[in-house]
């Protein structure tokens, strides 16, 4: 077997033990990580109870999520479907403000956020609160919105 194929299968195996999803970190802040969201806290909207409203350009609405302790993560998905307007998000958690995050924080430009939140040792317990704002909205922009700690 020549060097050339040696090196080559060397490369191939490695990347078959390389994960095939890196978690991009969206932002560091006070011992927070946030992340995007894996798939699988993605809930269909049949098996989720989610908040829904109505933006338009400049106005916020706030939702709160009360987190026990003991919880190690926070999941925030906010989707609204139409990427030619733009929301952001804003988590005020009780010890720090994470954000404002945009449709592209979770890596796809596709009218959704959908994020993690993670710290060693735990959430701070308490009650969370999620910003909506209508960041660049023309007319009035529907969305459905949940939160929680797992």
């Amino acid at each position: 077997m020549n060097v050339h194929m040696v090196v080559l299968m060397i490369m191939f195996g490695a990347v078959l033990f390389v994960p095939a999803v890196s978690a991009t970190v969206v932002e560091e802040k006070d011992g927070y990580v946030v992340t995007p969201s894996p798939a699988q806290y993605r809930l269909p909207d049949m098996y989720q109870v989610r908040s829904t409203g109505f933006l338009t350009q400049g106005r916020i609405d706030s939702y709160s999520t009360y987190v026990p302790s003991g919880k190690t993560r926070f999941i925030a998905d906010l989707y609204w479907g139409n990427a030619a307007n733009s929301l952001s998000l804003t988590i005020d958690a009780p010890d720090s403000q994470l954000g404002p995050y945009y449709d592209s924080a979770d890596g796809s430009l596709d009218g959704r956020i959908s994020l993690q939140v993670r710290k060693t040792g735990g959430l701070s317990p308490g009650t969370w609160w999620s910003d909506i704002c209508g960041y660049a909205v023309n007319g009035a922009q529907s969305y459905s919105y949940v939160a929680y700690a797992n």
